[in-house]
C-alpha cells in the first residue's frame, strides 16, 4: 500500500478542529492545517485558531507561517504540504489534513486543472482600460497579483496580460499557480478523504452564529484594531478579505454599525458553508460523516487504526 494521507474535511464550525485533536491523543497521525486564513500570525479569534493549550496537544503544522500583510498562493500551500507529508512518512507518521479550504485540497490531489470560462463583460472592460491607458498598465497590474506571469508575458501582449488577469479575478487564484499545482500532482502516496457533512443545518447555522458570538465576547474586534495599528493594513489584501475581519473592517472604518456587522459575518459564513457543502458533495471517493451523530468520530478513527 501506498503511504497514506487522511483528508478530514469539512464546513466552518462543524468540530473538525475538536475531531482533529481527539484523532492525535490517540493515534499515530501529525496534523496539517489546510485552511487559508489559519496561515496569518495574530489573527487568532476572528478564524477559530486552537488554543496555545491544544496545539501543546496537537501541534497543527501551516499555521502562523504568514504575516497579515503578505500572501499565501495555493501552490505554496502544495509545495508545504507535500514537504511536509513527506517528513511525517519519514517519521512513520501519518499526515492528517484537517480545514475548510477545499481548493487546497482538490490542488493537492488533482491540480487546478480546470481554468475558468471567458467572462465577456470582463473582457470588454479590460479592453476599454487597455485601450485607454494601455496594455502596459494591466501589465504592471498584472505584476502586482501574479508576478510569475507577468514575467512571462510581454507588456504588450494585450490577450495573455487579458487572459491572466481574467483568471485572477474570476477566482481569486493566480494563474500560474494553476500550473504549478498541476506539476505538484503526487501518484506515490495514498489519499483517504473524509468529510464532516452535518445534515441539520439548522444546528450548523445556529452553531456559525454562536461562534461568532463568542468571537466578540473573546475580542476579535480588539484583535483587528490592534493588528491595523501592527501593520500597514489596507481592506483588499487576502487576509483582510477573510470573513469576519472584512465585516469587522467595515465597521471599525464607521462603514456599518455594529448590528450590520454582527448580521453581516454571520450571513457570509453560513454562504462559505453552503459552498464547503457544495464542494464536499462532489469531491471525489469521499466518506461523508454527520458530525452530529453520536457515532461520527468512530467512522474516522476506525479508517485510521485500518492504517496504523
Amino acid at each position: 500500500m501506498k503511504p497514506p494521507v487522511i483528508f478530514l474535511m469539512g464546513p466552518t464550525a462543524s468540530g473538525k478542529t475538536d475531531l482533529a485533536i481527539s484523532l492525535v491523543e490517540n493515534s499515530a497521525c501529525e496534523i496539517i492545517s489546510v485552511d487559508s486564513a489559519m496561515i496569518y500570525r495574530g489573527m487568532d479569534i476572528g478564524t477559530a485558531k486552537p488554543s496555545d493549550e491544544e496545539l501543546q496537544i496537537a501541534p497543527h503544522h501551516l499555521i502562523n507561517i504568514r504575516n497579515p500583510d503578505e500572501s499565501y498562493s495555493v501552490a505554496e500551500f502544495c509545495q508545504d504540504a507535500n514537504a511536509l507529508i513527506d517528513d511525517i512518512h519519514d517519521r512513520n507518521r501519518i499526515p492528517l489534513l484537517v480545514g475548510g479550504t477545499i481548493m487546497y485540497f482538490r490542488a493537492l490531489q488533482f491540480g487546478l486543472s480546470v481554468l475558468p470560462t471567458a467572462d465577456d463583460q470582463l473582457r470588454a472592460q479590460m479592453n476599454a482600460l487597455g485601450e485607454q491607458q494601455g496594455w502596459h498598465v494591466l501589465h504592471q497590474k498584472l505584476a502586482q497579483v501574479d508576478p510569475e506571469s507577468a514575467a512571462k508575458i510581454h507588456q504588450n501582449d494585450a490577450q495573455r496580460i487579458q487572459r491572466a488577469l481574467e483568471v485572477f479575478e474570476l477566482t481569486g487564484v493566480k494563474l500560474s499557480s494553476y500550473h504549478a499545482t498541476k506539476d505538484a500532482v503526487r501518484s506515490d502516496i495514498s489519499f483517504i478523504s473524509t468529510g464532516l457533512f452535518p445534515q441539520d443545518r439548522a444546528l450548523l447555522h445556529k452553531n456559525i452564529a454562536s461562534r461568532f458570538d463568542t468571537m466578540l465576547q473573546n475580542g476579535v474586534v480588539e484583535e483587528l484594531t490592534e493588528l491595523r495599528k501592527q501593520w500597514r493594513l489596507s481592506a483588499q489584501m487576502p487576509a483582510m478579505r477573510c470573513i469576519g475581519y472584512r465585516q469587522i473592517w467595515s465597521f471599525l472604518e464607521n462603514e456599518i454599525t455594529l448590528e450590520q456587522m454582527c448580521d453581516q459575518a454571520v450571513a457570509a459564513t453560513r454562504q462559505l458553508a453552503k459552498r464547503q457543502l457544495t464542494w464536499l458533495r462532489h469531491y471525489p471517493e469521499t466518506t461523508l460523516i454527520d458530525p452530529y451523530t453520536a457515532s461520527s468520530n468512530d467512522v474516522v478513527r476506525q479508517i485510521i487504526y485500518q492504517l496504523q
